[in-house]
């Protein structure tokens, strides 16, 4: 069993940056696809980015390209999202998912692992 938790979140003004991070707990994930999910308001869940096991390949929604960046240090069992250059619509409540393969996937019924989210508010 993997427990996830989410750390980074809170309030940002427009322009501004925050970084993300996700602690995996109860086994290692290092040979686990990772990613970041997020709910904006009003709206369902969807995928902000994803990695490989190793780093190798990563993944980011047309919203998010360029502006954000996926890493993992799998020596800390850990992911995290970089996030720069916010805007209002990226206020979301951001989740950490793993799953039980190698090569990640862009659907949350593909991951198997959840963590509780943090929010992440963005002023403008």
């Amino acid at each position: 069993q993997v427990q996830l938790v989410e750390s980074g979140g809170g309030l940002v003004q427009a322009g501004g940056s925050l970084r993300l991070s996700c602690a995996a707990s109860g086994r290692t994930v290092s040979t686990y696809a990772m990613a970041w999910f997020r709910q904006c308001p009003g709206k369902e869940r969807e995928i902000v980015a994803a990695i490989t096991w190793n780093g190798g390949t990563t993944y980011f929604a047309d919203s998010v390209e360029g502006r954000f960046t996926i890493s993992r240090d799998n020596a800390k069992n850990s992911v995290y999202l970089q996030m720069n250059n916010l805007t209002p619509e990226d206020t979301a409540v951001y989740y950490c998912a793993a799953r039980s393969a190698m090569f990640a996937a862009t659907t949350e019924n593909r991951y198997d692992y959840w963590g509780q989210g943090t929010q992440v508010t963005v002023s403008s």
